[in-house]
């Protein structure tokens, strides 16, 4: 029997608290695609936050995850875009830059901890696309999505800086569509996709941080489609979280569904909208399944 493909899942600070579906759909289909996933329960924050505040406290935080890691010999699966950047950032800097790795082992030495640069940190799009595979995926599925047409958001942190990301265009980004091409699904261009949702301003302007947002769900509206998949937990919550704000804040309609890529993936190879937790999304999602549930 092959081995499994196994990974540390690192699930960070915002996802098990705020945004559940995104966890528990991803369990679903890597469960269907034979993928062993590994608690993390040492792991802390990222770091991310603290980086404007206290570099160097980001850097010792984000290493000591990847030093407990480390002593379990795997790699690390994200699903959060920011914890996949900061995480990734910083194992690139402790592998090349080695006044730095001896600076931060100073500091988790304190805790019986050292990082060595041995493991890699993969978001869930890399590990489906790079390891998995399309073919692997496209034979997990049972009802293909065909008459589905939705838009894509990839967001910022996934992808930039491009330096430490290594995979796909920031600016042209195609992991994410062709993921969502093989569930039968129509994915739709529209304006000015690569530009951020809105959320790095959010508790700093809300003003901006919505009319960004509205923006965006102004471009994916123009152009028909049914429902907006994203893969960062921040992203997903601005559109879906704030969407009936920025209804009554702009007087705008849009119901415009939100989901998590492993969602509309689940639906193709079969989950019901239950096992998928499309209970939990804020924004009506039902005519979504209710067409994918005719095709069977």
């Amino acid at each position: 029997m092959a081995e499994k493909d196994k990974y540390l899942i690192f699930l960070g600070c915002l996802i098990p608290y705020r945004v559940a579906a995104y966890e528990i759909s991803t369990r679903r289909i890597l469960q269907k695609l034979d993928v062993e996933l590994v608690e993390m329960p040492e792991f802390n924050c990222c770091g991310l936050p603290m980086d404007p505040v206290d570099h160097k406290m980001m850097l010792i935080m984000a290493a000591r995850n990847l030093a407990v890691a480390e002593q379990q010999c795997s790699d690390i699966l994200t699903l959060c875009s920011g914890c996949s950047g900061t995480l990734r950032k910083v194992n690139k800097a402790v592998k090349e830059n080695k006044k730095l790795w001896r600076s931060i082992n100073t500091n988790l030495n304190k805790a019986g901890l050292k990082v060595e640069g041995s493991i890699e940190v993969k978001h869930l799009v890399q590990v489906l696309i790079e390891d998995l595979g399309l073919e692997r995926i496209k034979d997990s599925i049972v009802n293909p999505l065909t008459t589905l047409k939705v838009a894509e958001h990839s967001g910022c942190h996934i992808l930039r800086p491009k330096e430490s990301a290594g995979f796909d265009d920031p600016e042209d980004p195609k992991m994410l569509k062709s993921l969502i091409e093989i569930t039968g699904a129509k994915c739709l261009d529209y304006m000015n996709e690569s530009e951020c949702c809105g959320a790095p301003s959010s508790g700093i302007n809300d003003k901006i941080a919505l009319q960004l947002t509205k923006d965006k769900l102004n471009h994916i509206k123009s152009v028909g489609a049914q429902a907006l998949i994203t893969i960062c937990p921040f992203c997903h919550m601005m559109y879906d979280t704030n969407q009936g704000r920025i209804e009554k804040m702009f007087r705008e309609n849009y119901g415009i569904p939100i989901l998590h890529y492993p969602q509309l993936l689940g639906l193709a190879m079969g989950f019901s909208p239950v096992d998928l937790a499309f209970g939990d999304l804020r924004v009506d999602a039902s005519n979504i399944y209710a067409c994918t549930s005719e095709l069977r």
